[in-house]
């Protein structure tokens, strides 16, 4: 069997292209694979518990945990903390406009802006459901668009409606990647592994969208995290 030919997304892993630590490293997690305090708020979709989206993205993360490179390269962050970001809140280490407020104090707690939102929050609008498919698998998680085009409308309208209440876009705002993390990034990839890497891969995406088409999702929901190791939901948005 030829080795499969190694996509610019994967490529993006190797160690030949990469002479900085991942950005996260040392902040979110160290290289012992454990997750630092990073406190901030959040609006999610977590996997729908008991569904068979969960089992079968349990299964895709499974494939990468067995890997033998996978303990010394991933972070893997637990099964229950596994979710679709729809909008970034806000978080400790980045509290300079635009990932922050401008007319909140840069030096507010983090507990304060989790409250403040909180209050916001109860004046969101109604708006209705969407539902999204896995387009990629990656090393380090699923990548994620509406499953048609108008749910790739809808969850931007979303995500357009919580940047009103929160006071801010991102950047990346419009362009923004929707994603169901597994792991983060301790050592990028050596080249030779990357072609084996690429074709567990692509056998996963086959497996996982013959699986579950389209994802079972919980509704939008603000959460509260201190690592990325868990999100407790304060306030639930369901669609109508």
């Amino acid at each position: 069997m030829h080795a499969p030919t190694v996509t610019p997304h994967l490529a993006a892993y190797s160690a030949a292209n990469n002479d900085k630590p991942p950005r996260h490293l040392g902040v979110r997690y160290n290289l012992n694979a454990e997750f630092l305090h990073e406190p901030g708020n959040t609006v999610v979709c977590h996997l729908a518990e008991g569904s068979r989206t969960q089992c079968a993205v349990v299964r895709t993360r499974q494939k990468l945990l067995d890997l033998p490179e996978a303990r010394a390269h991933l972070a893997f962050t637990p099964v229950s903390s596994l979710h679709m970001t729809v909008f970034q809140g806000i978080i400790e280490y980045r509290r300079n406009w635009p990932y922050w407020p401008k007319d909140m104090p840069g030096d507010t707690p983090i507990a304060g802006m989790t409250d403040f939102y909180f209050e916001k929050l109860q004046r969101f609008p109604d708006l209705p459901p969407f539902a999204m498919q896995v387009i990629r698998v990656t090393p380090i998680g699923l990548t994620l668009k509406g499953a048609t085009a108008e749910d790739d409308r809808t969850v931007a309208h979303w995500r357009d409606a919580f940047a009103d209440l929160f006071g801010y876009r991102h950047p990346d705002h419009d362009s923004y990647e929707f994603h169901i993390t597994f792991a983060y990034l301790m050592r990028w990839f050596e080249p030779a592994f990357l072609p084996r890497l690429q074709r567990m891969l692509d056998e996963s995406l086959e497996e996982l969208r013959g699986a579950v088409p389209v994802l079972e999702l919980r509704p939008p929901a603000f959460c509260e995290f201190s690592d990325m190791k868990h999100f407790e939901e304060l306030i639930v948005f369901d669609p109508v």
